[in-house]
């Protein structure tokens, strides 16, 4: 399956063009329709809302993923969401209009899209599960043994609203610890 994959991704990356953006750089803005998805080659992202002038985090994005306001493509609507990097970052892009085209035209790119848009639901399924039933010590527990990648690479105060919890509640978890 791996190589599958990475056979898929190879003829993806084609269709799409190179691009670099610095860290803190809003890639798809809340409110805005999506104009590009991405995958990203090198570098961090975040999915992120407004909740009452606060920034809450849903999602990190890492090498190796395919980055863009799914809502936005699909349907031609505004995001629900901003799309924001974190660490310098290497993309391959390609405009909405071009990859809606392209999945319409390509089977194997509408098939690895379907596949994604299903991972990506019950990530963000068991990530909405995990708010209504898990501590905070057992969110960020899982967090440490499920992705130490964001817990390396992901400033605090972000990990802390993925969590739900403010930083300073992280900080007395981390201590704990």
């Amino acid at each position: 399956m791996l190589s599958e994959y990475t056979n898929i991704v190879s003829k993806i990356k084609n269709l799409f063009l190179q691009e670099e953006f610095g860290a803190k750089t809003i890639l798809v803005a809340e409110g805005k329709i999506a104009q590009k998805a991405y995958y990203i080659e090198k570098g961090a992202a975040r999915a992120w809302f407004n909740h009452d002038g606060k920034e809450i985090t849903f999602q990190f994005l890492f090498e190796g993923e395919f980055i863009s306001s799914i809502e936005s493509i699909l349907s031609k609507s505004p995001s629900w969401y901003s799309i924001e990097t974190i660490e310098p970052l290497t993309v391959y892009s390609i405009s909405t209009e071009e990859f809606r085209q392209k999945m319409e035209q390509l089977p194997h790119v509408k098939e690895f899209y379907n596949h994604y848009i299903q991972q990506r639901l019950q990530a963000y399924q068991k990530l909405f599960v995990s708010h209504i039933k898990d501590s905070p010590e057992k969110r960020y527990q899982e967090l440490l043994q499920q992705s130490p990648e964001i817990i390396r690479r992901i400033p605090q105060h972000y990990i802390a609203s993925y969590l739900g919890i403010t930083s300073v509640s992280l900080s007395r978890i981390r201590n704990r610890r």
